[in-house]
Order: C-alpha cells, then sequence, then structure tokens
C-alpha cells in the first residue's frame, strides 16, 4: 500500500483498512498497528473494478462519505437514506435481498484508470459512480464468504464501531 500511496503522491492516513478478499477479511490498523479484524463478504462474483460487474473493486480508495450516524443497528437504507425500518420489519421477499442496514461508509478510488474514471480501454472503473460501500447486512450468517454484490459487507454492531473509529479521508485498501 505504501508503494501506491507513494505513486498517487498520497501521504498515508493514521488510520487505514485492509480487505482481504481472498480471506474475506477486514483488518483496522491504526498507527500501524492491527487494532480489529472483522469478517466480512466480498462480492459473489470474481473482484473486479468495471462498472456494473457487481466484482469487489481492488486498489486504494478512501472513505469519501459516511452515512447513518445514531442510527439503530439493522436499520434499512435506501439511497443512503433511512428508511426507518429495520430488516426483520420487511416482508420476507425483501429480507432475502442484501439489504444496506446500519452504516454506510462510501468508498472513492485513488488510482485514476483503475478504480476512478475509465481504463485504457474507455471502461468506467470508478468505485464511487458504482456506489460501493462498506455497510451492515441483513445476512449476518453468510458472513466469511463471498456473496454481495460488489460491496463489503459486515455484521451490523461491528460496523458501529467501525464506523465510529474512521474518519472521511481514511484510505482503505482492497486486494485478492
Amino acid at each position: 500500500m505504501k508503494q501506491r500511496c507513494a505513486a498517487q503522491g498520497i501521504k498515508p492516513t493514521p488510520r487505514v483498512i485492509a480487505v482481504s478478499i481472498a480471506q474475506q477479511l477486514l483488518m483496522f490498523f491504526q498507527d500501524c498497528a492491527l487494532q480489529k479484524s472483522h469478517v466480512i463478504s466480498t462480492s459473489l462474483r470474481p473482484p473486479s473494478n468495471v462498472k456494473d460487474s457487481l466484482g469487489t473493486p481492488r486498489g486504494l480508495h478512501t472513505i469519501a462519505e459516511k452515512h447513518g450516524a445514531g442510527a439503530p443497528p439493522g436499520i434499512v437504507f435506501k439511497g443512503r437514506v433511512s428508511t426507518g425500518k429495520h430488516f426483520s420489519e420487511l416482508d420476507a421477499t425483501q429480507q432475502a435481498k442484501n439489504l444496506i442496514t446500519t452504516r454506510i461508509l462510501w468508498l472513492r478510488g485513488l488510482e485514476p484508470g483503475d478504480n476512478v474514471g475509465q481504463n485504457a480501454a474507455g471502461e468506467s472503473v470508478d468505485t464511487y459512480e458504482r456506489y460501493v460501500y462498506i455497510h451492515g447486512t441483513n445476512h449476518e450468517e453468510r458472513l466469511g464468504r463471498p456473496f454481495s454484490a460488489g460491496c463489503i459487507e459486515m455484521n451490523n454492531l461491528e460496523i458501529i464501531g467501525l464506523f465510529d473509529q474512521v474518519r472521511v479521508g481514511d484510505l482503505v485498501w482492497i486486494e485478492d
């Protein structure tokens, strides 16, 4: 990650999130020391930075926006706005879907041509425009194996703790 930061002229932040797609693990570091690891779920599809691939994007990102401060665990979000309903209040058809719950950390790519803008083939590879988040899930039983549609899903109580520790502008490194 340090090489990627240097290549982009980015100063590393004191707080860093590292995501391992292969291990289905999110690690939170403060001042280079591991603070906490979380079992997660990334995309059911292969990793990809290309629009409409539904793959979890790789590379260096930043937390662009935070949504959901103060919302109760399990509250469902649509368009980054709380619906005011816990996922258990929804009908079975809605509950079967991968819902965005509890908190949202919206990611923005930092590597032009890799995860922001377009690649050399002219395809959109923009993580922010793809609405890729780290967020809570209504399917905590599926954590630990790929299941999402590109986002990084977490346990609802654990995303609250992470949300409270990170800041907009903190770095996120996602690797295979």
